[in-house]
């Protein structure tokens, strides 16, 4: 069974940087494409960032230059490098990947980022 486990998040004032992580077991995680979301409450969750299995990479335009989504196979983890924070990253982040035979979308628990001063 798939689980996905985020950690990293907090309060940080803006032009801070923070790193997510997502510690993944119960797949062969090098094989798997990972992807970050957010959601604020009341708003649907949005696409942050994607990275492949190849490490291709994909980013939203409002994170493009600011955030970047490295994986580290080894350790069956993928990262969430944020830098530049603005108030408007204060969301929930949440891990995601797809699995099983019908692409089954598997999520951590999120970890709230808050940007404030």
């Amino acid at each position: 069974q798939v689980q996905l486990v985020e950690s990293g998040g907090g309060l940080v004032q803006p032009g801070g940087s923070l790193r997510l992580s997502c510690a993944v077991s119960g797949i062969i995680f090098w094989t798997y494409n990972m992807a970050w979301y957010r959601q604020v409450p009341g708003k649907d969750r949005e696409l942050v960032a994607e990275i492949s299995a190849g490490r291709s990479t994909n980013y939203a335009d409002f994170v493009k230059g600011r955030f970047t989504i490295p994986r580290d196979n080894a350790k069956n983890t993928v990262y969430l490098q944020m830098n530049s924070l603005k108030p408007e990253d204060t969301a929930g982040y949440y891990c995601n990947t797809r699995v099983g035979s019908t692409g089954r979308n598997a999520w951590g628990q999120g970890t709230q980022v808050t940007v404030s001063s």
